[in-house]
């Protein structure tokens, strides 16, 4: 039995979402024609309350659209200092937008309004980079899997609001937040000048993201999307596949929270385990004993049919997602129990 737990984009579409995929009416998305892209987009716009979506073959392509509509290059965004669109998108802020990064000390990825508003430089000074832009992360990737509290959100948007800046957020698991909140995903439309939320993690989508906004900032991304080469021509095939994900895969992320914290309760009981993140979602985090090689640990592992991964420094993650069926987790569960080193 092989076990990933690598992430939570290594699942694979079951027969249902094949059927659909199959089954999808699809036309020339690049033409805006694909009915079944068009269905996805307004399902999703409509989910958030807000205008208009665009979908896209990744998150990383979402978000670089985001910042470039936002920014000017010599502009800088803020971001925590463990935000994906720093750490993990190659240096496109850099590259696709000519935009430099303030960086925050955020408390497991989560930045603060008043972090936000310490970090805005001046407008008038030239000398600075003019602030632009802000992005936060929802649920944070490199803090474990944490959620915002939404009221610190409409306190950023003040913040934003009163320094004349953009407000993005990378939701590449929100779906994951929303169910473990019960926050109601339109109050994020309110909130946010542009949204990214992506089908491939947790919902178990192959492939595919989507970027939400007003009308007119869709319309623009539009360009921006071809531009970094992201249209595709019958993507409704893809997009069906997002469609069933969301009508079918949605609720059932509590099965993904429930088995990530039954992780955690085994891993802080273990002597060769230094540190564990707070769980909250579908990410579990933890810290080796000084002495302790990461990389052997790993190999001993793979050595049981189980799949993890390094962050550095002795840090270790496990994602879980809808492919870890519950027989998967009972073995990982128990292999931990027996494991010594």
């Amino acid at each position: 039995m092989e076990i990933n737990l690598i992430s939570d984009t290594v699942t694979k579409p079951s027969q249902e979402m094949l059927r659909a995929m199959f089954q999808a009416e699809v036309g020339d998305d690049v033409f805006k024609q694909d009915p079944t892209v068009i269905k996805l987009e307004a399902k999703v716009a409509e989910m958030f309350g807000m205008e208009a979506a665009l979908f896209f073959p990744s998150g990383t392509m979402a978000n670089q659209t985001a910042i470039k509509l936002h920014t000017q290059p010599g502009d800088q965004l803020i971001a925590d200092k463990w935000a994906h669109v720093y750490n993990y998108e190659g240096g496109g802020a850099s590259f696709n937008s000519g935009v430099s990064c303030c960086l925050l000390d955020g408390n497991r990825g989560l930045i603060t309004a008043e972090q936000v508003a310490g970090a805005i430089n001046n407008p008038e000074f030239y000398h600075s980079p003019l602030t632009s832009l802000v992005c936060v992360e929802n649920t944070t990737n490199k803090g474990g899997g944490a959620c915002y509290d939404f009221e610190e959100f409409r306190k950023i948007r003040q913040v934003c609001d009163a320094n004349n800046l953009k407000f993005h957020l990378d939701g590449a698991r929100i779906w994951n937040a929303l169910v473990a909140t019960n926050d109601n995903p339109k109050d994020y439309g309110k909130v946010f000048h542009t949204i990214s939320v992506c089908l491939s993690k947790g919902l178990g989508a192959p492939i595919g993201s989507l970027l939400l906004s007003d009308k007119a900032t869709i319309h623009r991304a539009l360009r921006i999307r071809k531009i970094l080469g992201g249209g595709m021509r019958q993507a409704g095939y893809l997009a069906a596949a997002g469609i069933y994900a969301l009508d079918s895969n949605l609720e059932r992320l509590t099965e993904d929270h429930r088995r990530a914290r039954e992780l955690g309760a085994i891993l802080e009981k273990l002597n060769w385990v230094s540190k564990l993140e707070p769980i909250e979602t579908n990410i579990v985090i933890f810290e080796v004993q000084p002495l302790i090689n990461e990389f052997d640990l790993l190999e001993k592992f793979k050595q049981k049919g189980i799949s993890i991964i390094s962050m550095g420094h002795g840090k270790l993650r496990m994602v879980t997602h809808l492919d870890y069926r519950e027989v998967m987790h009972n073995y990982v569960m128990e292999t931990l129990e027996k494991l010594i080193l």
